[in-house]
């Protein structure tokens, strides 16, 4: 599988984002927390995904883009851990610790979110 993180994997649509925390569920493993939705695109794309850092935790762009990019990069690496289904979803990666992060800690978190994702959907869909 690709480790790639292409732009039609990326989720921008405002519309979508609302619905997202409108109506999603959510994982949380401390600092991190993933909200998600199963959703149609029209395009063959199993996953969509966005990273959010909050501006209350973190006055400066700069240390938001880093911690951004660290999630960003923790997700590409770790998304061969969701298999290919039937179901489309939408995924918004909110980070919310108050400290800097070390890759290593986003890289363990985001493996045991996806992880905790799988089981609960898995279970979802026997059900």
């Amino acid at each position: 599988m690709k480790e790639n993180f292409d732009k039609s994997e990326k989720l921008k649509s405002k519309k979508e984002i609302e619905l997202l925390f409108s109506k999603g569920s959510s994982i949380s493993k401390y600092p991190i927390r993933l909200v998600y939705k199963k959703t149609v695109f029209g395009e063959p794309v199993t996953i969509k995904a966005a990273v959010s850092v909050s501006k209350r935790n973190f006055k400066k762009a700069v240390d938001r883009n880093h911690i951004k990019r660290l999630l960003r990069e923790g997700y590409r690496k770790n998304k061969y851990l969701v298999p290919n289904t039937t179901h489309q979803f939408s995924f918004m990666f909110l980070y919310s610790g108050k400290e800097m992060p070390e890759y290593s800690l986003i890289e363990s978190k985001l493996k045991g979110i996806l992880k905790k994702f799988i089981e609960q959907e898995i279970l979802s869909d026997k059900t």
